[in-house]
């Protein structure tokens, strides 16, 4: 192979190496277009997520393979091992991309385990007015989540399984996402030690103490004696 024909080889492969030198902004722009936002991105962090993991591992031996094709020399063997090397970095860049399809499906699609917070009870014991936040990300479009109210004794035991303060099914707007403030009036009963709200996640364990990825949110509340307003 003449000098001009390697050096046009060489160009055009140092070309390709600093394409794929960009592979992990590029992977990042896809996830970004398929809504795979930071804020998602740790929740499927912290869930240990595979394919988030596997994209930017991929990502990573894509951008090596480039470095180490660009400070391979052109010659008629580093050529050779250019390509190889080149040929390598590309398969690791689709896989990054691909795998990003899949994570952000993933997250998409979420556990949709949901919280509650903001947690108020006012007015008097014979006139109670219960107040919470209920949130939750990544819920399927087909699901609910649901909630409850009821009053509990010493034991966290509800004083009647039939009957709740409150019960309601949250579905999730376009984005997976519910949030619902509630406001109820309630009346506790009074052989009651306290109020449970719970949240449970569609298909997801309904004991508070479930280590389970679609576990509930269970908050208990102490009744006094006397509430004021």
């Amino acid at each position: 192979m003449s000098d001009e024909a390697q050096a046009r080889v060489g160009k055009r492969l140092d070309d390709v190496a600093k394409i794929l030198a960009g592979a992990l902004v590029a992977v990042a722009g896809i996830m970004t277009a398929l809504g795979l936002t930071s804020d998602i991105v740790f929740v499927a962090l912290n869930n240990e997520s595979w394919p988030i993991y596997v994209a930017s591992l991929c990502a990573i031996l894509a951008i090596v393979c480039s470095i180490v094709a660009l400070l391979i020399r052109p010659t008629p063997r580093g050529i050779l091992w250019e390509t190889i090397v080149l040929i390598l970095g590309v398969i690791f860049y689709m896989a990054s991309l691909s795998v990003a399809v899949v994570g952000a499906s993933k997250a998409a699609g979420g556990n949709g385990r949901p919280t509650i917070t903001d947690v108020e009870l006012r007015g008097h014991r014979s006139d109670l007015t219960l107040s919470f936040t209920v949130r939750a990300h990544g819920v399927d479009t087909w699901a609910a989540v649901e909630v409850y109210a009821d009053a509990v004794d010493q034991d966290m035991d509800p004083l009647d399984e039939r009957i709740d303060f409150y019960s309601s099914y949250l579905r999730p707007d376009d984005k997976g996402v519910v949030k619902q403030r509630v406001s109820s009036p309630i009346t506790v009963p009074a052989e009651a030690w306290g109020v449970e709200i719970g949240a449970v996640a569609a298909g997801g364990s309904q004991d508070c103490e479930s280590l389970t990825e679609r576990g509930p949110a269970c908050v208990t509340i102490q009744l006094p004696p006397t509430t004021r307003r």
